[in-house]
């Protein structure tokens, strides 16, 4: 299996990085920012519309 890694930013301090698909849970989960600690759905942390997508084909299986 190949690995896939996302890109994620925090929507309330605009911290970006990238994590392993499979370290993450579904797009529903609350998710906080080891930065600011802002919590949010995972989906909002995002980068593009591209990285949900993927993070869903994942989490479906």
């Amino acid at each position: 299996m190949q690995e896939a890694w996302l890109q994620l930013q925090c929507p309330a301090c605009s911290v970006a990085w990238e994590a392993q698909v499979t370290d993450l849970s579904a797009p529903e989960t609350q998710f906080a920012c080891d930065d600011c600690g802002a919590e949010r759905s995972l989906s909002e942390f995002m980068r593009t519309t591209r990285d949900l997508e993927v993070l869903q084909e994942f989490t479906e299986s």
